[in-house]
């Protein structure tokens, strides 16, 4: 396994949706245990393939206290409400705005060994999680929900190691 280099805001993949994972072999393998070693590297919970460079639909998040759960080819079928909660991202370090996410998501995804499931999660952290991984797979970031970069509050140093992708 390998901690892989994050991209940033204004990287063109991040702004690239991503293609179908068709084949669940030996390099796709690699890349989720590479992405889970970034996540955590990183102290994010969640990672989605476009964060490392990657065009492919593949998103890893780890919720505290939870397993990781591994993403392939996830679509949203139901989301439910709205909140506002504050987010932050990998790839736009150092910052976090305000947002509205839905209060409840449900996704269907294969597993690692291309077994399909469904994850529902409703008003938490995995809830904003999925959302947010869904969205940088379909070249989205957070950002683009503001309605001017003046929302963006500056973290201070020592906050920023607290801030991980998708808590608020």
């Amino acid at each position: 396994m390998a901690v892989l280099g994050l991209r940033f805001a204004g990287d063109p993949v991040l702004r690239q949706k991503t293609h179908a994972i068709k084949k669940m072999d030996a390099s796709v393998q690699r890349l989720i245990d590479d992405m889970i070693e970034t996540m955590h590297a990183a102290h994010g919970v969640g990672l989605a393939a476009p964060q490392v460079g990657r065009s492919e639909r593949v998103a890893v998040i780890h919720v505290p206290e939870e397993e990781v759960i591994v993403l392939v080819n996830p679509q949203i079928v139901k989301r439910l409400g709205e909140r506002r909660i504050e987010e932050g991202c990998l790839s736009v370090p150092g910052y976090v705005a305000e947002v509205t996410r839905s209060e409840s998501v449900t996704v269907k995804a294969l597993d690692r060994e291309g077994k399909s499931f469904r994850v529902k999660a409703r008003d938490d952290l995995l809830a904003q999680a999925l959302e947010h991984e869904m969205d940088h797979l379909n070249g989205v970031l957070y950002v683009d929900y503001l309605e001017s970069m003046d929302q963006l509050i500056k973290l201070e140093p020592r906050e920023e190691v607290a801030v991980v992708e998708g808590e608020s």
